[in-house]
């Protein structure tokens, strides 16, 4: 005898296979990520962009505290720290050259460093927005002392 359709058991569903762990660095890394960036930032804001130093306080902190514990943060808060201290050496290029100069040098200085500012300014932003989304930022024209 045959069973009507309607008392059937219908079959179950396939099993869902587990989902993999996600990939790439997780929220809270990105979030650190972000702000080793920014942090530079808020460095240059605070102790002026020609001192330099405070431009690469926050991503040395950020990365002296968390990489050992997040490759991502690591990676990306040494990036901002080499890409700053390269900021800072070129300013205090400036600065001497000015010096040297006794002033005359101003021609040439104020404007580099107004490029230089503008170009810190834009690849910072840029890096904070690829950390965010979890991308490995490299500064374009950065010298890499911090391996």
């Amino acid at each position: 005898m045959s069973v009507p359709p309607e008392s059937a058991v219908p079959p179950s569903p396939p099993p869902e296979p587990d989902m993999p762990p996600p990939v790439g660095p997780s929220h809270e890394e990105r979030q650190w990520a972000l702000i080793a960036h920014l942090s530079a930032l808020l460095g240059g804001l605070v102790t002026g962009h020609w001192l330099g130093i405070g431009c690469f306080l926050g991503p040395l902190i950020i990365w002296l505290v968390k990489r050992d514990s997040m490759p991502f943060v690591d990676d990306q808060a040494k990036e901002a720290l080499n890409f700053n201290i390269t900021v800072a050496i070129v300013s205090a290029l400036l600065l001497v050259l000015t010096v040297l100069t006794l002033g005359i040098g101003l021609i040439l200085t104020i404007p580099v460093g107004v490029v230089v500012g503008i170009f810190w300014l834009v690849c910072l932003i840029i890096a904070a927005i690829k950390a965010n989304e979890g991308e490995r930022y490299r500064y374009p024209l950065c010298l890499r002392l911090i391996k």
